[in-house]
């Protein structure tokens, strides 16, 4: 049987190497609920336009509903010269109704269809990798009361930098994945605009009501411009690229959980449930859902970038290139939600290690940057501060020991401002209780950030 897409004018049949180079239902066929939805709905506006009967609407209805199911059983046989979802949908709507199945199509366009199933499979996928992400800050919440007195050294440029508390830590990723949600759900926006009605190109000379199909799809509006419709994948790829910004923040923070589960950091446990084997050394404890996580966000920027590259060079409107598309799209939809799904449970179930983080705490002089400030407190300009302290320190460094544990007599030789109140500000858990901004490690700041979240994610 040859293709509905082809019309009279073709003189011969496809090749069959054409048919196989063409398909896309070899990865379009998961669009086929949104495509039956759409296909409800323009059955529905095209009988209240008076563009088909009543009765055929309730027939093609009924034949749809008949063919959803027909697909979500699997026993429908898929066919590479009917090209992709769309028209297997509407062949097999064509074998059980006949011309009233032929007259689905009016006013529509596969272009259209297309553009208005991928809309609604993307904002369905939107809306799933939202809801994962408030799972990962749920559990990254989770740990912050239990974690709460535990001090942890923050590091620049690897190497430790000022002493902050677990919990400051935790709300730090909750931060980057509220940002990942509103991303989402701004992208969200304008994805969820109706192309149903733009036809191929110019739209239709037929009465249609596009708002009424948008209305029953759940879309907040339909677009403007039909040219511009057709042509359209922005709504993908920032979708791609919203994508990519979760995956580079689970990346980031994969790798520092790796590196805490070392024997070097000693900061961490793993779950050993979301741990491997080898298959040579019995003493490994391997963490390769982290290592995958870090690894797979190569494949969701990689996605970005080929859908870049598919759309960069396109004229107005259509063509057929934009076929490309759904790979990569539902591949870094995939890729993230997997990498989520793994990721909660892991926060939720980790372990930090009080006891070997404390025992090295005093090491890489965490309190150096509040000991200057306690220097300009008192009047010094911050350069002559910061040299100041950068000379305690070198003198702590060749004692080998931390900066609370030299004499005050040692301090004031550096500068004869100092006096017994320096004790305040030395040592980490002073240090910690030294910070005030909004914003900081301040024991009262990350309590109320603690609070505010379990307001908002509740």
């Amino acid at each position: 049987m040859a293709s509905p897409s082809r019309s009279g004018v073709f003189d011969s049949a496809s090749d069959r190497r054409v048919e196989q180079f063409c398909e896309s239902i070899s990865f379009d066929s998961r669009l086929y609920e949104d495509d039956i939805r759409g296909s409800i709905a323009h059955a529905e506006m095209l009988a209240a336009r008076g563009l088909i009967s009543s009765e055929e609407r309730d027939q093609i209805v009924v034949a749809l509903g008949e063919i959803r199911r027909e697909l979500e059983a699997g026993s429908m046989e898929f066919r590479i010269e009917l090209e992709d979802i769309h028209m297997h949908v509407e062949q097999a709507l064509i074998d059980r109704l006949g011309d009233i199945g032929r007259k689905l199509h009016t006013a529509r366009s596969r272009n259209d269809q297309i553009s208005t199933d991928f809309r609604l499979w993307v904002r369905g996928a939107i809306d799933r990798i939202e809801g994962r992400l408030v799972d990962l800050q749920r559990a990254f919440l989770s740990r912050c009361d239990d974690d709460f007195e535990i001090i942890l050294p923050a590091y620049t440029h690897m190497q430790r930098a000022q002493p902050v508390l677990a919990p400051h830590y935790w709300l730090a990723y909750i931060e980057k994945f509220e940002r990942d949600r509103q991303r989402l759900l701004d992208c969200r926006r304008r994805v969820n605009q109706s192309a149903l009605g733009v036809a191929a190109v110019a739209g239709s000379t037929l009465d249609i009501d596009r708002e009424a199909t948008a209305r029953q799809l759940g879309f907040d509006g339909f677009t403007a411009n039909s040219l511009d419709t057709s042509s359209d994948r922005d709504f993908a790829i920032e979708a791609a690229f919203c994508l990519s910004m979760i995956a580079t923040h689970l990346s980031g923070w994969a790798e520092e959980w790796i590196l805490w589960s070392t024997v070097e950091f000693g900061f961490l446990k793993i779950p050993h449930a979301f741990c491997t084997g080898s298959s040579i050394m019995p003493q490994k404890v391997n963490p390769d859902v982290l290592e995958l996580t870090r690894g797979k966000t190569a494949r969701v920027i990689g996605n970005l970038q080929t859908l870049l590259v598919l759309v960069k060079g396109l004229p107005l409107a259509y063509n057929r290139d934009l076929q490309e598309d759904k790979p990569p799209v539902f591949d870094s939809f995939d890729t993230v939600d997997a990498c989520l799904e793994l990721a909660a449970p892991i926060v939720a179930g980790a372990e930090l290690r009080p006891e070997s983080i404390r025992a090295r705490l005093e090491e890489g002089y965490l309190d150096a940057t509040t000991l200057m400030e306690y220097l300009i407190r008192r009047g010094l300009p911050q350069r002559r501060a910061h040299h100041l302290v950068g000379g305690i320190v070198g003198e702590a460094m060749r004692r080998g020991v931390p900066l609370k544990e030299l004499t005050l007599e040692e301090l004031r030789a550096h500068d004869p401002q100092i006096d017994a109140s320096v004790a305040d500000v030395l040592g980490v858990d002073n240090a910690v209780r030294a910070f005030v901004s909004p914003g900081s490690s301040a024991p009262d700041q990350v309590r109320q950030q603690i609070d505010a979240w379990k307001t908002r994610l509740g």
